[in-house]
């Protein structure tokens, strides 16, 4: 059987009982195997046969329910990522995303120098991914796209890159060596007596500085050519002027010694000079390579969690199949030590689960029936038989490694000045060492040529812009990696910069600072109607909904044993409660709101509801063929970690904010036993975002932070967005950072990680433009006049590639943060 998986959009849904029925519906059209609507993207994921049904049917099913279906076109909207091979600095990315950028289709392009990689979002079905292949190749690149090349061929290329500068370095610093020792008695007269006639000899020095400059060295001539080609200029252009004017100068007065002195060319060699500078750079190239290894390892740590096979149950047999194999609706047996192979919920057997791949969290969890688990994820203790619901890209840690990589390889909003910057830099480096060659060879000491020599060498070579350029991203991919490690998902690096800027942080009380499944724990009678039979009256009516009180009521009913009724003419009202018939009699069950509305008297029933909020309950008002019958009372236990959480955000200085929905006493009762700064209650779901957006009216920059389907408005509305991984896509796919983990500890190490990754930014940057704006002052010669101290070009070499390491060593040191 061929089975194929395809996309299509479906606009018109509004909620999740619209998701629901498209799935019912697609379905139950033969051939179809499997349907997967997402309410977020509006889009159904759908495997079937194509031999039984044509894409045709399929619309057609969901449109003939109201809504409008079409065949999402496979690039539209479409990410895709490629690397990209040879860049060394900031101008090469400005190059790249500039020549990508133009392609057709092309929507945008971000390019990451410390990744080596180029995300190219699409929005033209008629693009062509060979296009920007060629397009980056033709400016001197290589590049392919990343789905092409498997996890281990990549990290074969960058460890072959790795190995080929530390052989080109080896080499160098061996002839570097030698011609440093030749070069002593050139330096000054009566120096180096004791060095050996040949070693000496200006045609061995000449033939021994061509052999560095032409193998170990021509890695800086080829990318020059393939730069200035494209009529532009990089650190490799400004490295290969700077050695090559030393080499050219040295061989021209080795070999025409006399005619040049009778030019007036001073007798100097520089072979010293041209063969340790480019050492040092290629000293300087291997470390960063290597360093920059280090700085993204989460992808392939990520990759080598996933299990391999899996044990799959088909007609009776028990068969092992690669993970590859596994459909949605298999069911799987895993034992003690093995690993989760993919995403299920369990339907036998019970055991410890350790997730802390995914949340953090080194204690194991508890699974039993009916409990979700997670591929990847340690089978610590007992066996179990679950059923798959997501495979292959749709699980957990399929989602999960496309999130890191996608926000490793985004761009700050700062690193956009940074670009902006860079993209001037080398030419403005080309102007500045001609410009102080020329004046010096004006005004400068005798010999005046030699000085203005060293001057325009001495800028070149000091020009760092790879320190620029990896300024920001390094940082960004340890920040991502170290948030993935403690269950903190970042979406791009925006949204990691935007989070260090809070000020106020909201939290929803259901589900984030309360476990989000309460309980019931008093019921006030005020009529006839016997406890059990209120209890049994107004589960009836809540097994209709999808509220959490409800289905704590629902619950306590069912422990209870009592019968339940299936309610007719149901319907939600919200903010206020619900209502239905049960038994030929109208049941309200909701808040005062409700009651007032209904002109339902209540008598002194408020007065043991207030008591309950006054507690930290919520009390539900339940009336009767028109009368109050009773409250029904319900709390939702404080997480445990919510206190001490919200005491490390004030620590911070972070205003913390509750809100919900809940009575005005309730929420005043959670609100004293949280230490929140303030409270806003009695919230309707769809004013969240509202009541977000008054505060940052006050000018607050406030992190928002939920679960629920109802608090994705007000996760987009904030200026960041924080869902708890526990509670639904919808809110995952709204917000900025997803916490894997279910308590709101995670939103303090999301908020420290943030500013941690931030400071780092900053720290480089500052390096970085330092480094650039006080020596290359200092190598055009500003200091000679008054301090008389002028650059050695080798110290600027050895400064050079000191920069771009110290820069990424710097940000290792983010490698060391821990979450609390």
């Amino acid at each position: 059987m061929n089975i194929e998986t395809k996309e299509y959009i479906v606009n018109g849904m509004s909620c999740a009982s619209c998701v629901n029925r498209v799935e019912k519906a697609v379905r139950k059209v033969n051939g179809v195997e499997s349907v997967s609507v997402n309410l977020a993207t509006n889009q159904a994921q759908v495997k079937y046969d194509p031999t039984e049904v044509a894409d045709e049917q399929i619309v057609a099913a969901i449109n003939k329910l109201g809504f409008e279906a079409r065949l999402k076109e496979d690039k539209s909207n479409k990410k895709f990522l490629y690397s990209i091979k040879g860049m060394t600095c900031a101008s090469c990315v400005n190059r790249v995303e500039k020549v990508i950028s133009k392609v057709e289709g092309v929507e945008s392009v971000t390019v990451n120098l410390a990744s080596h990689q180029a995300q190219v979002q699409v929005s033209n079905k008629n693009f062509q991914s060979q296009t920007v292949i060629e397009a980056v190749t033709k400016l001197g690149y290589e590049s392919a796209l990343l789905d092409e090349l498997s996890e281990e061929s990549t990290e074969n290329d960058q460890e072959k890159e790795s190995q080929k500068l530390k052989k080109d370095f080896i080499l160098s610093a061996i002839v570097s060596s030698i011609v440093l020792v030749g070069s002593i008695p050139h330096m000054m007269e009566g120096w180096g007596s004791w060095v050996p006639e040949y070693l000496s000899n200006p045609y061995m020095l000449l033939l021994l500085t061509t052999y560095v400059q032409l193998v170990p060295g021509w890695r800086f001539y080829r990318n020059s050519y393939k730069i200035l080609k494209n009529k532009s200029a990089d650190m490799n252009v400004l490295v290969a002027m700077g050695t090559t004017s030393a080499w050219v100068y040295s061989g021209a007065m080795t070999l025409f010694p006399e005619t040049l002195s009778q030019m007036g060319f001073p007798y100097q060699l520089y072979y010293d000079v041209t063969t340790v500078i480019t050492t040092l750079i290629l000293l300087g190239r291997y470390f960063e390579a290597k360093a920059k290894g280090k700085t993204s390892t989460a992808i392939k740590k990520l990759m080598n969690l996933q299990a391999k096979t899996a044990k799959v149950i088909r007609n009776g047999d028990e068969l092992e199949l690669p993970i590859e194999d596994v459909l949605v609706g298999d069911e799987i047996i895993v034992r003690p030590g093995e690993r989760i192979p993919v995403d299920g919920v369990i339907i036998k057997g019970k055991s410890s689960v350790d997730e802390s791949m995914l949340t953090g969290e080194s204690l194991p969890v508890e699974k039993v029936i009916n409990d979700e688990v997670i591929g990847a994820t340690i089978n610590k203790s007992g066996s179990f038989t679950f059923r798959a619901t997501k495979v292959g890209k749709e699980t957990a840690l399929a989602q999960i490694i496309r999130m890191v990589n996608e926000a490793q390889g985004s761009k700050a909003p700062i690193q956009r000045i940074v670009d902006v910057i860079s993209a001037y830099f080398v030419p403005a480096v080309l102007i500045m060492a001609t410009l102080s060659a020329i004046v010096w060879y004006i005004i400068g000491p005798e010999p005046a040529l030699i000085f203005s020599l060293t001057t325009f060498i001495a800028v070149l070579i000091i020009a760092c812009p790879c320190a620029l350029g990896l300024a920001t991203p390094t940082a960004i991919m340890v920040g991502t990696e170290k948030g993935a490690e403690n269950g903190v998902l970042i979406k791009d690096a925006a949204s990691l910069e935007k989070a260090h800027k809070t000020t106020t942080v909201v939290l929803d009380k259901t589900g984030t600072i309360t476990e989000g499944k309460p309980k019931v724990t008093d019921i006030y009678l005020t009529s006839t109607v016997s406890e059990e039979d209120l209890l049994a009256i107004t589960a009836s009516v809540e097994t209709a909904s999808e509220h959490p009180l409800g289905e704590a009521i629902v619950q306590e009913a069912r422990e209870r044993k009592l019968p339940l009724i299936e309610p007719e003419d149901f319907q939600a009202i919200v903010g206020h409660g619900i209502e239905a018939t049960v038994q030929g009699k109208m049941v309200y069950v909701g808040n005062l709101k409700l009651m007032k509305e209904k002109a339902i008297d209540i008598g002194k029933a408020t007065e043991f509801a207030e008591k309950l909020a006054g507690q930290g309950k919520t009390p539900m008002y339940v009336a009767i063929a028109g009368s109050c019958a009773g409250v029904v009372a319900v709390a939702d236990p404080i997480k445990k970690d919510s206190v001490k959480a919200i005491a490390e955000m004030k620590k911070m200085g972070l205003e913390v904010v509750m809100i919900t929905g809940d009575h005005y006493k309730t929420a005043e009762a959670i609100a004293k036993e949280t230490g929140v700064d303030r409270f806003i209650a009695e919230v309707l779901p769809e004013d969240k975002a509202k009541e977000v957006k008054l505060l940052q009216e006050e000018g607050k920059v406030v992190a928002m932070v939920g679960d629920g389907i109802n608090d994705a408005p007000a996760l987009a509305q904030a200026d960041v967005g924080i869902a708890i991984g526990t509670g639904t896509d919808i809110a995952m796919e709204t917000a900025n950072i997803t916490l894997m983990r279910g308590d709101i500890m995670s939103v303090v190490t999301a908020l420290k990680l943030s500013k941690a990754t931030m400071r780092m930014i900053w720290q480089n940057l500052g390096w970085a433009f330092g480094y650039n704006i006080v020596l290359i002052p200092v190598a055009a010669g500003m200091l000679y006049p008054v301090f008389g101290i002028l650059l050695n070009p080798m110290l600027a070499g050895a400064a050079m590639a000191f920069s771009s390491v110290s820069v990424v060593l710097n940000t290792l040191r983010l490698r060391k943060f821990k979450s609390i």
